[in-house]
């Protein structure tokens, strides 16, 4: 990701990566890895309870990895496409991308909250450029997540910066935040007093 153009993409930690975690691993450790993850989770939620399970598409050696080596086998119940607006591409051999899709797996007696189904499957909103980790999410996108379910307890296992914790403040849920890194749960900690602080004002 480097350009050398300034701005959070040269001088931030995309260059570097995640903090404490090699995303680069070889393919087959990665899917492997994810679908540990989304086996743990499955395991724990309640038979009402969902993933929203976000991937940005992955080129390794200049083809793109199919995500059926990850979801496969879990009860995969719709694909949201999240359309992000703009973005840097340093790649001449494929074209910007510019969405990201969200799996919902769902258990069998999950439901939206009323209402949450007119929502269409294609999200557009604007990709967060304003936040030091290096792949954060906007709050409004994590905002429509939290709002479409009637969850009580909101669990991120790879919290970054805090973003969900935030929208489930918005949403008066509690919320369960995990994340390898001492640096991002320091900025979550921060982001999080800073947002309970701001909605006292409210």
């Amino acid at each position: 990701m480097k350009d050398g153009r300034g701005g959070k993409w040269a001088n931030a930690a995309l260059q570097n990566g995640y903090s404490h975690h090699n995303d680069c691993m070889p393919h087959g450790g990665y899917v492997q890895w994810q679908r540990d993850c989304l086996t743990e989770m499955m395991r724990i939620i309640p038979e009402d309870g969902a993933i929203f399970y976000n991937h940005k598409w992955r080129v390794q050696g200049g083809l793109l990895q199919d995500r059926q080596d990850i979801v496969s086998g879990f009860p995969v119940r719709q694909i949201i496409i999240w359309k992000r607006k703009g973005g840097l591409n340093f790649n001449a051999g494929y074209f910007l991308p510019t969405y990201e899709v969200i799996y919902l797996i769902a258990k069998p007696k999950f439901k939206l909250s009323t209402k949450a189904n007119a929502h269409g499957d294609v999200w557009d909103f604007t990709q967060e450029m304003n936040n030091e980790h290096p792949a954060a999410f906007p709050v409004n996108l994590i905002d429509r997540i939290v709002s479409a379910t009637d969850a009580k307890i909101i669990l991120d296992p790879f919290m970054g910066s805090g973003t969900t914790a935030i929208s489930a403040i918005n949403f008066k849920r509690d919320y369960i935040g995990i994340d390898i890194s001492p640096e991002y749960c320091e900025m979550a900690r921060k982001r999080i007093k800073q947002h309970q602080a701001q909605v006292k004002l409210w």
